[in-house]
């Protein structure tokens, strides 16, 4: 008689902006969902756990275990464990690089905070470099920066990253940074330049923190921002390496947190 047995693990990730979660059968993603984290992160959280539960055809309640990550992951009350976001993002990063050669450094940037990870020979967390005091670098300052703009986040992320000049936009504080752009655009500067100042200002202050974790190849771009084709093409330039941007880049901890659950390393 065969064993029809299923293993089904989930992973959860709160984060400032937006609440994610993966679930795996039998260690394979299975099903995942995303939802904005508004005022109340166990209702988001158990949302998008029923929504990969059904992607993932099981009931939510048929989960056997659930591991929290991000920022409210201490708020989850389904959650049977929690991990770090630094842990469940060195995790899910290693098993969604698809390259030949073992991954060596992750760069993720999230709604309220950016990080570098460095992985050893064998995958394992060796340092990382984390700037969540200040909102540059970050997809607040994105967020701000298209608003100033009169962008949605969506519509920056897709504009062409074909630039007739890289404009400069030199402050590292988001309110200074704003008033660069709203003078810039009072100038009669193209948008699509002011972006790619946008966008390479960003990828400066995330190439210096990864240099001082120091930067080896392979490299994976994950979190919302690498959904930002600019961003993308920014940090390729600034780091002198083409990154590696994985489908779905902004589950990549809450993947991450689901290996933790399934008992994976």
């Amino acid at each position: 008689m065969s064993n029809s047995y299923e293993s089904v693990a989930a992973g959860v990730d709160a984060g400032s902006t937006t609440t994610k979660a993966v679930v795996l059968k039998n260690g394979t993603q299975a099903g995942r969902a995303i939802t904005a984290t508004g005022a109340n992160v166990r209702k988001a959280a158990d949302f998008v756990l029923a929504q990969a539960a059904e992607a993932a055809g099981v009931a939510a309640d048929a989960l056997e275990r659930v591991v929290a990550t991000g920022y409210g992951r201490r708020l989850i009350e389904s959650a049977g464990g929690t991990v770090t976001e630094i842990t469940a993002l060195a995790r899910g990063a290693r098993m969604m690089y698809e390259g030949p050669e073992p991954l060596r450094t992750v760069l993720d940037i999230g709604g309220q905070d950016s990080k570098v990870i460095a992985l050893d020979d064998a995958g394992i967390l060796r340092d990382f470099a984390m700037n969540d005091k200040c909102a540059a670098g970050t997809g607040r300052f994105l967020e701000v920066m298209a608003r100033a703009l009169e962008l949605d986040l969506d519509t920056l992320g897709r504009m062409p990253t074909s630039a007739a000049r890289v404009l400069k936009v030199n402050s590292l504080c988001t309110v200074f940074a704003e008033s660069e752009v709203v003078s810039l655009l009072s100038q009669g500067e193209a948008v699509e330049d002011i972006i790619a100042g946008v966008n390479a200002s960003v990828a400066r202050r995330i190439s210096a923190m990864a240099r001082r974790v120091g930067v080896r190849e392979p490299v994976l771009f994950c979190g919302g921002a690498a959904q930002n084709l600019g961003l993308r093409r920014a940090l390729d330039e600034e780091l002198g390496v083409a990154v590696f941007v994985p489908e779905g880049p902004q589950f990549v901890a809450a993947y991450g947190a689901a290996i933790v659950a399934a008992g994976g390393r």
